[in-house]
């Protein structure tokens, strides 16, 4: 793992909304760390650093909690939805070696074949990865496919190590006709030529 993954934790003994407010006017963001059949660690983590580690999906971190070290997955990111400020984190405790729930975020490469649309019907996918190596997303590609082409779950190649737990028809892509309207549309966009001078 990178260093910029290992994070300080702070343990904090206080609750309360008025008390996290404190901390996140401090640089500082409430989080909670549970799992593997431990009672639950309420910590206090560093806002810069974490705002920049958890752009990436299903961010690890190396945490040092008071000198005890500690894997934990970021599982759930609560934001203030007017000023998406990071108001809670919950973190959950990883092992190296286990494989883990997440959903990865599906990319679209390649261009369809000319006139049609792609819809990415799914912007997750469901899987099981390694909690050591887990992928940033997974890639779809819809290089030449024509009108009326699906892509579905199953047919989805996932990287080394990660294994499908979304159902398998689940449509992640479609590819349809370019629409009339749609089409009138971008007609309508281009710009007009010039009349010929007399």
């Amino acid at each position: 793992m990178s260093e910029e993954n290992k994070v300080t934790a702070e343990l904090r003994t206080s609750f309360g909304k008025g008390f996290a407010r404190r901390l996140r006017a401090a640089g500082q963001i409430p989080a909670v760390i549970y799992g593997h059949g431990t009672e639950p660690v309420h910590v206090a983590l560093p806002g810069h650093q974490i705002s920049l580690l958890i752009r990436r999906a299903n961010a690890l971190l190396e945490l040092d909690v008071e000198g005890r070290a500690e894997l934990a997955l970021v599982k759930d990111v609560q934001k203030d939805p007017v000023h998406q400020i990071i108001e809670h984190i919950d973190l959950l405790v990883v092992k190296k070696g286990e494989k883990v729930s997440i959903e990865l975020p599906v990319v679209v490469v390649g261009e369809a074949f000319a006139g049609t649309i792609v819809q990415l019907e799914n912007t997750h996918l469901a899987v099981e990865a390694e909690a050591t190596h887990i992928p940033e997303n997974v890639e779809v590609s819809v290089e030449g496919l024509e009108e009326g082409a699906h892509i579905t779950a199953a047919d989805v190649k996932l990287p080394k190590g990660v294994t499908l737990a979304a159902d398998p028809e689940l449509l992640i892509v479609a590819v349809s006709a370019q629409s009339a309207a749609a089409e009138a549309d971008e007609a309508a966009e281009a710009p007009a030529e010039e009349p010929a001078a007399e």
